[in-house]
């Protein structure tokens, strides 16, 4: 057993779904929560922009004794994950793995939606992990870049969101679709919008979910797991303006985050 925290990043705020999934699923653990907030969004910057901000990241998130890190974000699971478990001797988990099982699972007609950022549908990551798993499956991908800063700004239930989701997913309910993937960490804070546009026929895949469930095994193979059954802490790191990562953060997790500290991380 092994009380160290576990470490989790994301490129801002969006990773809290996955902090709250992990949450609910391992109460028992310490987490320090990493949001790199000053450069988001991170689905337009280069792949050597984004492995260079992930290993930043993750240099501080080292320096507060963690024994396993879950990398939140899809874009940086997507484009640098791959290279840091090159270089960084520490067990470290993605979204995009579990999230593309849950859809293969979850998909009757074997058509299939994914949503995020321009990097990570780029990227082809979850389409290369679906096909893997099924070789003929249909997967249309969508960039939706305004959905980011939407939910960074609170509006998420708004007039401007039902639209902005309207004009992305059009082509999505042209094509079918029985399941979606929402492939970036901000985007089940729009569950009900994108509902409201798709319909009730249509799966939607929250991968930080799948990646908790995912997370609590991996811990329990390494023999890493907490022998807490409760009471775990959190403490919660960001980059810039911790005061609107308190307002938007404790929305998403629905429960008061009394402290955040600002980090230099440029200086990693």
């Amino acid at each position: 057993m092994d009380d160290r925290p576990i470490g989790v990043f994301d490129s801002g705020i969006g990773g809290l779904t996955v902090l709250k999934e992990i949450m609910e699923q391992l109460p028992g653990e310490d987490i320090v929560y990493f949001g790199d907030t000053a450069r988001i969004p991170y689905g337009t910057r280069s792949k050597e922009t984004v492995i260079k901000y992930f290993f930043q990241s993750v240099r501080f998130l080292l320096t507060k004794e963690i024994k396993a890190i879950v990398v939140a974000c899809n874009t940086a699971s997507a484009l640098a994950m791959e290279e840091a478990q090159k270089v960084f001797d520490i067990p470290i988990l993605g979204v995009i793995e579990p999230g593309a099982k849950a859809a293969v699972s979850a998909t009757k007609n074997s058509v299939i939606g994914v949503i995020g950022t321009e990097g990570t549908i780029n990227s082809q990551s979850y389409q290369r992990k679906i096909r893997k798993m099924s070789p003929s499956a249909e997967i249309i991908g969508i960039p939706c870049p305004l959905f980011v800063p939407i939910v960074e700004e609170g509006w998420e239930n708004t007039d401007v969101a039902f639209i902005t989701a309207k004009k992305y997913l059009l082509e999505l309910k042209e094509h079918n679709i029985d399941s979606l993937v929402l492939g970036c960490t901000h985007y089940p804070a729009l569950r009900y919008t994108i509902n409201k546009v798709l319909g009730d026929k249509v799966t939607m895949v929250n991968p930080a979910y799948e990646t908790a469930k995912a997370g609590k095994i991996m811990l329990k193979e390494k023999k890493l797991l907490s022998n807490r059954l409760d009471g775990g802490k959190c403490d919660y790191y960001v980059s810039d303006d911790p005061e609107k990562f308190k307002r938007i953060g404790g929305n998403i997790l629905r429960r008061e985050i009394a402290s955040v500290q600002k980090v230099n991380i440029e200086n990693l």
